[in-house]
């Protein structure tokens, strides 16, 4: 069986309520904690949101598209001028009923990508057509996280609405300890989820008025 596009709803018996549950893009980009990705995506499938996954280059180094694939349900997306698999821009068709984007790891790399608003591989390109709301989960070493450009990054970000969800104090990749472990996917859902009902919510009101 080949794998769905991204226009197509996971079916109900697999879980998904999508339109209820919510459809989120997930924008996997290149670092170590890439591979807590695949517990995001169970996560937020858990709870019957539906995930499509992006990937940048580098991402590809850390975790296979074939695992996120698998998890997801959905095929993963890396080439942003794909149309192997129909004329539509995929990225640009992906972007449309969206309920949240998140990118997680976010590498200090793809946050200044994302503040500058270059658009070279698939997250960053989709981070210019989204319009929903986005969340990032920066990891990163401590030095690299302190750094006044990386700071300089996350208030342009937090000022255009961006949502971050702060790294954590733990063991890093590089061996050392500080601040810039990538939050818990456990906690990643549960902001995404925070933000799906508060949307959720705001949709019934507007339904209620009309």
């Amino acid at each position: 069986m080949s794998p769905r596009t991204p226009e197509r709803r996971v079916s109900k018996a697999r879980g998904s309520v999508a339109g209820s549950g919510g459809r989120v893009v997930l924008g996997v980009t290149g670092g170590i904690a890439a591979y807590k990705s695949a517990e995001i995506i169970r996560g937020l499938r858990r709870e019957g949101v539906e995930v499509h996954v992006l990937m940048s280059e580098r991402a590809r180094q850390f975790i296979t598209p074939l695992t996120l694939q698998t998890l997801s349900g959905y095929r993963v997306l890396f080439d942003p001028w794909d149309l192997t698999h129909g004329a539509d821009i995929q990225h640009i068709t992906l972007a449309r009923d969206l309920d949240a984007f998140l990118v997680a790891p976010a590498t200090a790399d793809v946050l200044a990508k994302m503040a500058h608003g270059l658009a070279d591989d698939a997250v960053t390109t989709f981070h210019l057509a989204v319009t929903a709301p986005v969340l990032v989960a920066p990891a990163m070493n401590v030095w690299m996280w302190e750094h006044p450009a990386t700071q300089g990054n996350l208030k342009l970000l937090k000022g255009r609405g961006v949502h971050v969800i702060d790294p954590e104090v733990g063991d890093l990749a590089c061996g050392e300890e500080g601040l810039g472990r990538m939050a818990e996917p456990s906690e990643i859902v549960r902001e995404v989820l925070t933000r799906l009902k508060k949307k959720a919510r705001a949709r019934l009101r507007v339904a209620a008025s009309s």
